[in-house]
């Protein structure tokens, strides 16, 4: 009889957060401290912005990294990308308060709503540039580079506006440290040379994670070896293969992210119940919300390490 592991939804409470009361030092501003405003670097160029911030929207996709330099935003645009009227379940007590304005992968955002939280700063990407000089009207705006695909450096970008650096460079190195640590234990438990494949379950295909969110996880942060035929990832877009691509990869334990549509119809795909890893029980099954977007931000990753140590060792 297959053996599906179902992970858990995560519980709401962020162990790790390291929530940092305040600024450092101000880096990259040409005024005093006990100014209040400075100048900071955007992708717009210079932009004068309150040395202290106290109501920040972002609609770039920052709200997590805000929240562990500690500015949590009272407009976000960091939302479940299966809900996307609501933040990620796992953010609920820490961005439950913080108005929905839009989603952060979109082009356009809610003005009225931005404007009726009468910001003092507003973090915006490139993406988002038709409502730029809309947004210029309401409050200082500054764009920051877009790193879609690169959580690390959009964090430290975050943590330089705010000339937190050490205290994203203190973070960073405490999750490395923990995701090598469980990452030994896998290897440990599994064997050295057992393979992991992440993917989402798509209407009857399969999006591979080769170089992106969660997949990054397993693979770079852990250490875990993946399939040596792995189809190659093209930027921010996932590689798509068949059911019978799937096969072909062959991977010792496979990760999969679905719908409740998605799990019936793995159910009753006769391909993928004569797979290898599925016969042998090796397969992992997480709900596509909140765990499709979790791995592009810190927060969601650093939960992700335990609950995939937890899953993946027998």
């Amino acid at each position: 009889m297959k053996k599906f592991k179902m992970l858990a939804i995560l519980g709401v409470t962020v162990l790790t957060l390291g929530i940092f009361s305040g600024c450092s030092s101000n880096s990259g501003s040409n005024e005093s401290n006990n100014s209040k405003t400075r100048i900071v670097q955007s992708v717009k160029g210079e932009v004068k912005i309150p040395t202290d911030p106290k109501r920040i929207v972002d609609i770039s996709g920052s709200s997590e990294e805000l929240v562990l330099l500690g500015h949590t935003p009272v407009g976000t645009a960091n939302v479940d990308s299966y809900q996307t009227d609501v933040v990620p379940s796992y953010m609920k007590n820490t961005l439950g308060n913080a108005k929905v304005v839009g989603h952060s992968m979109m082009d356009t955002m809610d003005i009225e709503a931005i404007l009726s939280l009468d910001p003092d700063l507003i973090i915006m990407a490139p993406r988002q540039e038709k409502i730029y000089d809309q947004l210029k009207e309401i409050a200082p705006v500054v764009m920051l580079e877009d790193r879609s695909n690169d959580w690390e450096a959009k964090f430290r970008d975050v943590a330089k506006l705010f000339g937190q650096e050490d205290e994203a460079n203190q973070w960073l190195d405490n999750y490395y440290d923990k995701a090598k640590k469980l990452g030994n234990e896998i290897k440990e438990a599994n064997g050295e040379d057992k393979t992991y494949l992440t993917v989402l379950a798509s209407a009857g295909q399969f999006m591979v994670f080769t170089d992106g969110g969660i997949g990054t996880i397993l693979k770079d942060d852990m250490g875990l070896p993946q399939p040596s035929n792995m189809p190659k990832q093209d930027g921010i877009t996932l590689p798509t293969v068949t059911v019978e691509g799937l096969t072909e990869i062959d991977a010792d334990h496979i990760i999969v992210i679905a719908t409740e549509s998605d799990k019936a119809d793995l159910e009753k795909n006769t391909v993928w119940n004569e797979m290898r890893a599925v016969k042998d029980g090796d397969v992992t099954i997480l709900n596509a919300s909140p765990y499709f977007s979790q791995a592009y931000n810190p927060i969601g990753r650093e939960l992700l390490l335990q609950s995939i140590k937890d899953e993946v060792v027998k």
